[in-house]
């Protein structure tokens, strides 16, 4: 199955959209920064000084989206075959934004934009289910796969971040009391988080569960294998190289050789995070195993007919 021109400029123009709406409140954050742009940066890292006039909206999950975003609104003009890519992306956007129907209902601004995001991540959906037809084998491209090794490579590691990620939700209910554990799915008020931000234990099941579904169709090796795991690859790069960088500007790395405790395992899990997306997005990112289309069925042969007119004894 293929895309059609139209819902392909249809998903590439509600990509582009939901890039726009991000960047947007990137740039409203950076107009109320009081120190440099770098500060906004390091604010996305983890920095527990904010360094804005006002309360930000944006988080580090916001400029690793605009990317998707990004990539994929170049898929859709490119190639028939994006229907997995905007799928990912939809499904993606619609289960890290459904939060902000409760956490922004007190600022307008930010609950249209809530609502704004989630209807444009239905559209791409609905574009991928119903923009599709039949390929033109002859002239068109099949949906690839991604090869064998890749898809096992792949896997493994997604694998590997989602059990990790797993791990640390599982700390984190142990650790804290029950009323912060069921803030940081929530967005209660114990948990203080930019405006657009999903709650953090909200954010940290998504991405487990979208590592752990991108491993389970890289093993089957599943069409939408590639898409799903360069989302996942891109969100555990993007985190992952924020944490480090965070480490490094405080100079935190240097503790990786003490006592292993908390803060360890999480640096740990920080440069694993890195390490790991970056190796699913160059395994994935290569050429699939390409597909052939099915021959058509073979008719089997009939008898020659008779002769006309019959000689004596046919």
């Amino acid at each position: 199955m293929t895309v059609t021109r139209a819902a392909r400029l249809t998903g590439a123009a509600l990509s582009g959209a939901l890039a726009l709406v991000v960047v947007g409140w990137i740039l409203r954050d950076l107009a109320v920064t009081t120190g440099s742009p770098a500060d906004l940066f390091w604010h996305w890292a983890g920095d527990p000084v904010p360094p804005l006039r006002e309360r930000s909206a944006t988080s580090a999950l916001d400029p690793v989206l605009t990317v998707v975003y990004a990539v994929t609104a170049v898929a859709a003009l490119r190639s028939p075959v994006a229907a997995s890519a905007l799928a990912a992306t939809g499904a993606v956007t619609l289960a890290v934004r459904l939060p902000g129907l409760w956490t922004t209902a007190a600022d307008p601004a930010a609950l249209i934009t809530t609502l704004l995001e989630l209807a444009l991540a239905a559209a791409l959906l609905l574009t991928a289910a119903f923009g599709r037809r039949p390929a033109d084998t002859a002239h068109e491209p099949l949906p690839t796969r991604p090869r064998p090794a890749r898809a096992v490579a792949a896997g493994v590691l997604l694998l590997l971040a989602g059990l990790v990620g797993a791990a640390w939700e599982v700390h984190w209910a142990l650790e804290d009391p029950a009323e912060i554990t069921v803030d940081r799915f929530t967005g209660g008020r114990s948990v203080l988080a930019p405006l657009l931000a999903p709650p953090p234990g909200w954010l940290g099941a998504v991405l487990v569960l979208l590592a752990l579904t991108a491993a389970g169709s890289a093993f089957a090796r599943r069409p939408y294998a590639r898409p799903l795991g360069l989302v996942a690859g891109a969100l555990l790069c993007g985190f992952g190289g924020m944490g480090l960088a965070l480490a490094v500007r405080y100079e935190l790395l240097d503790r990786l050789s003490g006592p292993y405790g908390v803060e360890q395992l999480s640096l740990v899990s920080a440069l694993f995070d890195l390490l790991a997306g970056a190796a699913v997005l160059a395994v994935l990112a290569g050429r699939g195993e390409p597909r052939v289309a099915p021959a058509p069925p073979r008719t089997p042969a009939l008898p020659p007919a008779p002769p006309s007119p019959r000689p004596p004894g046919w």
